[in-house]
């Protein structure tokens, strides 16, 4: 099978193999299309996130694929919002548990907690930091689909997958006949 595609390979021209390439790079760049065009629609700078732990159970589990949205009004209790820690790369995903508006400079004080632990998040927070602000949420959970985004989790813990799935693409569409 694989010489086949080989000697497939060799009888493409010049011109056959850059259009080959080129499509490879459609590919590419209409789904980083599509990322950004979601990123402005849900005016999220991250539109959907993979769930990493099991921190949320029962209401999300390890794996599952969360479609997030940055409306304009307040954060409330009871919200799932995704939230960044500065100076940390991972996300989480908890629940808002407390608020706190203070009316002077129009900020607002949250406090969240995964619904699986039993405290909340401040040991999370950096070292002195009691509460998160409305800058740290990169989105509010909006939907989700179960089990999805465990190829992400896979691809995390084994980063050889990458490269072989990539590999894999890269090698389908230069051999394709189409």
């Amino acid at each position: 099978m694989f010489e086949e595609e080989l000697k497939f390979m060799r009888k493409l021209s010049k011109r056959q193999f850059a259009q080959q390439v080129l499509n490879f790079l459609m590919i590419v760049s209409s789904a980083l299309i599509v990322w950004k065009a979601m990123a402005l629609y849900t005016n999220s700078e991250s539109p959907i996130v993979v769930v990493l732990s099991g921190s949320m159970e029962p209401a999300f589990y390890r794996g599952d694929l969360l479609f997030l949205g940055m409306p304009d009004e307040p954060v409330k209790i009871g919200d799932i919002c995704v939230f960044k820690i500065p100076g940390r790369d991972v996300p989480i995903v908890h629940r808002v548990i407390k608020v706190h508006d203070e009316k002077e400079t129009d900020k607002q004080f949250i406090l969240t907690k995964g619904d699986n632990n039993q405290v909340d998040d401040r040991g999370l927070y950096n070292p002195g930091q009691l509460w998160i602000h409305k800058e740290h949420i990169i989105g509010k959970v909006k939907g989700f689909l179960p089990y999805i985004g465990i190829i992400t989790i896979l691809m995390n813990d084994y980063p050889q997958m990458k490269y072989v799935l990539i590999g894999v693409l890269g090698l389908y569409v230069l051999f394709s006949r189409e």
